[in-house]
C-alpha cells in the first residue's frame, strides 16, 4: 500500500480552496495532486478541521474469539464441514465466510483425515485391482 500524501501538501491544497478561494480542480493541478484528493482533503477538512489522513493498516481482531471460538472447539469434536459452520454460525448471528473458518480450523489444528477403511475405491490388499473395462466374451 502507498504512502498518504504529506501533511504539508495536503494543507497547502486546503488552504488554497478555503481562504484563496481557488477550485478543488484548480487547487489539484497547481499542486499536481489528482483532483479526487483535493476534493477529498477539502471534504475532511470541512468535516473534521483537519486534513491528516485516517489511520492505514493494522491488524483486526478475529471475529472467532472468545464464546465464538469455545462453541466452535466444542461443535469441532464431532465430524464438520466448513460450510456447514458456517451455515451454522450464521444461524447464530456470527456473519463469517468459508476462508475465515478454514483459517480457524487451520490454526488450531483442527482436520478431518478419512479413515483408511472407507477408502472404498481402493482395491483390497488381498486380492489384485480389477481391470478398469472387463473383457466381455463375443460370438466366437
Amino acid at each position: 500500500m502507498s504512502k498518504p500524501y504529506s501533511m504539508d501538501l495536503r494543507e497547502r491544497v486546503v488552504r488554497a480552496v478555503t481562504a484563496d478561494g481557488m477550485s478543488c480542480h484548480a487547487a489539484a493541478s497547481r499542486f499536481g495532486v489528482a483532483p479526487s484528493s483535493a476534493i477529498k482533503w477539502v471534504r475532511r477538512f470541512r468535516d473534521t478541521g483537519s486534513a491528516a489522513p485516517s489511520r492505514m493498516g493494522g491488524r483486526r481482531s478475529s471475529i472467532l474469539s472468545g464464546a465464538t471460538r469455545d462453541w466452535l472447539l466444542e461443535r469441532m469434536t464431532r465430524d464438520f464441514t466448513l460450510r456447514g459452520l458456517v451455515a451454522e454460525l450464521a444461524g447464530r448471528g456470527v456473519k463469517v465466510d468459508y476462508v475465515q473458518v478454514w483459517r480457524f480450523a487451520h490454526a488450531e489444528g483442527l482436520s478431518f483425515k478419512k479413515k483408511r477403511a472407507a477408502r472404498r475405491t481402493a482395491p483390497s490388499r488381498d486380492r489384485p485391482a480389477s481391470g478398469a473395462v472387463e473383457e466381455i466374451p463375443g460370438p466366437a
